[in-house]
């Protein structure tokens, strides 16, 4: 196989590796694991959230908000939609486009749409996300009507 087929075959696997990453951080906040959202960053990680004025530098400290956050929600959905990745070797940036809906447990509601400006880094357990920032493009706290199925009939 030539070098540069061999090229192109690992830049599609890298691809799908960072996609599979991001939608591994998904089904980790949708199931309430802090542990393994943490594992999908570096050890120096960093996710910020500007519109919340949040930073938040290593392992330890993400999966403490992790655990404080899912525990402040009634219910939570978040779905990911592909964005863009560029590769340059063992880093990678790119972008997920996020829709995320939920009520806490002091009754408020939160839905919205946003996007995660990702860096990624090839580590030797496989990618993960040095620095997530998500940028919120739109957002409505209008009251949710709608529940889980084991809370029909409101909250």
């Amino acid at each position: 196989m030539s070098q540069e087929r061999a090229g192109d075959l690992q830049a599609v696997a890298d691809r799908v590796l960072i996609e599979a990453l991001c939608a591994e951080f998904t089904d980790a906040v949708m199931s309430g694991d802090a542990e393994r959202l943490a594992f999908l960053f570096t050890e120096d990680g960093v996710v910020r959230m500007p519109h919340a004025k949040v930073e938040v530098i290593g392992r330890e400290a993400l999966r403490s908000a992790a655990r404080r956050l899912q525990g402040s929600w009634e219910y939570f959905v978040q779905t990911v939609h592909p964005g863009s990745i560029e590769l340059d070797g063992d880093s990678a940036s790119g972008r997920a486009y996020i829709a995320e809906l939920g009520r806490l447990r002091d009754g408020s509601s939160h839905s919205n749409y946003g996007v995660y400006h990702d860096r990624y880094r090839r580590t030797p357990a496989g990618w993960k996300f040095s620095e997530r920032v998500y940028e919120v493009r739109y957002v409505d706290t209008t009251s949710l009507t709608g529940s889980p199925p084991g809370l029909l009939g409101g909250h």
